[in-house]
């Protein structure tokens, strides 16, 4: 077989290659591209290929790198190659497609994770060749997980911070709005129900900034902002619809992993959660390549802090707003962070549909809107609206107040949705059931963590109905039989799943007697 030469993923290969038919099998393996092939498969034999190699293929003018998984059951052909879901959406085409098979070209950047796992710094260059990389496909998810792990924890400096964030940048698009400001916000997470996005944006967009906002969809959490707003309208824009929806309305809630604005950061992620590996470098590489990638000028990053939110203590929180406001100042935007109470859910809804229906009663000013997520939102909204010069220092959550109150935030919002390809109602589950206390006391601390690993039980975020309302926050005297929450789900066996362990979390809502 003949090898290619040349930066990896530039161009196409010499040689016809190792052919085989490819055949969609219909196996998620999420984002990441696996091929299946016969272990007495020709090509296997010839080239060594064994169970987890890493492959080269190419359909056509397309190409990707893929895990090998070695099928010893004859459901496919000896001259067939079975490509997952995610291999199959990147190279397009039908079944009986012919593909080419080659080993990759060797990586050489790999050399610089090594490096630092001996404890020396990953230089510019280093980090530049790594994205390129792991945005190319050539990193298998062990490699991934052995770059993260030697940067995880407090092992990377703010000058490697720097150049990750830069190098996430530069291998990903780029927007530029020909204005100023451009704003933003974001929040590091931890906190269920915290959808204050969806109230921020029209805010902030009715008193004329831009705030073109791209969020993400949950990954371990019960939802993120893209999966709330697209219960109410679509999210999946492309670049050129974005542009439309700013243009007109000064804002939109898109979903970012559509636009490739950092595509290095989606990879790492998938690998880095299930391995619950953080550090300050990396999550600050990570938001901020984001902000940046999107054009902002300007952004406001939450830091919610408490037990079982994602920052634990206010040091951490300070010491990683200091990380996050000096890179961010090296790499030329203007960055302000807050601290906020992170000791419970916002609002009462946690999963998709659930919080739309949260930030539908703050906008439309509803009796009952739930206080917390209001005043959360207006505090950021008030912050952002300083921050872009709309407001005097002091006075713009007072402007942001005006503007829910009068309905203009409630207007914006649903030209917003409309841009972006009309609004629509969020569902209703089939399936409910209360949760209710065993006990009597005050409500005195909460696991954020649990309740948000009920939501995800239920279904949350795939099921988008599904998930719980919560009616225990902090302060709340309760009497034995009282309501604690109500687990919404689509189906009898998930709502089974989520009771079964809800009913078993004695100490999730902890109680003082009174």
């Amino acid at each position: 077989m003949k090898r290619h030469s040349g930066h990896p993923g530039h161009g196409k290969p010499n040689g016809a290659g190792n052919v085989l038919r490819m055949r969609r099998i219909g196996i998620d393996t999420y984002l990441e591209p696996v091929i299946f092939m016969r272990g007495d498969c020709h090509i296997c034999k010839s080239e060594g290929f064994e169970a987890f190699s890493r492959v080269e293929v190419w359909r056509d003018h397309k190409r990707i790198i893929a895990t090998l998984n070695v099928v010893k059951a004859s459901f496919l052909e000896i001259d067939e190659a079975g490509l997952s879901e995610a291999a199959w959406r990147a190279l397009g085409g039908a079944d009986g497609d012919h593909i080419r098979l080659f080993h990759p070209a060797p990586m050489q950047s790999f050399s610089h994770v090594r490096a630092k796992m001996y404890g020396h710094p990953i230089t510019m260059a280093g980090a530049d060749a790594i994205m390129h990389d792991i945005v190319d496909g050539r990193y298998s998810d062990i490699e991934m997980a052995a770059f993260i792990a030697a940067c995880a924890g407090n092992r990377m400096d703010v000058a490697e911070t720097t150049a990750f964030t830069q190098a996430m940048i530069n291998v990903g698009k780029r927007l530029h709005w020909g204005t100023h400001p451009v704003v933003d916000k974001h929040c590091v997470g931890g906190l269920p129900g915290n959808r204050t996005t969806l109230i921020v944006v029209p805010i902030v967009a009715a008193c004329g900034l831009t705030i073109p906002k791209t969020s993400s969809r949950a990954i371990t959490s019960p939802a993120g902002s893209a999966d709330t707003m697209e219960v109410l309208a679509p999210v999946d824009l492309d670049i050129p619809q974005i542009r439309r929806v700013v243009e007109r309305e000064n804002g939109c809630i898109a979903w970012g992993g559509a636009v490739n604005l950092s595509p290095a950061d989606d990879i790492l992620i998938r690998v880095e959660r299930p391995l619950g590996l953080d550090s300050d470098g990396q999550m600050v590489a990570s938001v901020l390549s984001k902000k940046i990638a999107a054009g902002s000028t300007h952004a406001l990053i939450d830091l919610p802090v408490g037990p079982s939110a994602k920052v634990r203590s206010r040091e951490a929180a300070e010491e990683l707003s200091a990380r996050l406001i000096t890179v961010g100042h090296s790499l030329g935007i203007h960055l302000e962070t807050i601290i906020t109470d992170g000791s419970q859910p916002v609002g009462r809804g946690i999963g998709p549909a659930l919080e739309a229906l949260d930030v539908l009663a703050v906008l439309q000013n509803a009796p009952g809107a739930p206080e917390t997520l209001r005043e959360r939102a207006l505090l950021l909204a008030g912050r952002v609206l300083e921050l872009g010069g709309k407001a005097a220092p002091g006075s713009g959550m007072q402007m942001a107040r005006e503007v829910l109150a009068s309905g203009l935030a409630w207007n914006k919002f649903q030209a917003i949705c409309e841009a972006q390809g009309g609004m629509r109602e969020p569902p209703h589950a089939q399936h409910t059931h209360v949760i209710v206390s065993k006990h009597r006391g005050k409500v005195a601390e909460i696991d954020n963590r649990r309740l948000a690993r009920i939501a995800k039980l239920a279904g949350a975020p795939k099921a988008h109905a599904a998930g719980l309302v919560f009616h225990a926050p902090l302060e709340t005297m309760v009497e034995v039989g009282q309501p604690l929450m109500t687990i919404h789900a689509e189906s009898p066996g998930e709502l089974a799943y989520a009771r079964t362990y809800a009913e078993a979390q004695e100490d999730m809502i902890l109680l003082q007697e009174r």
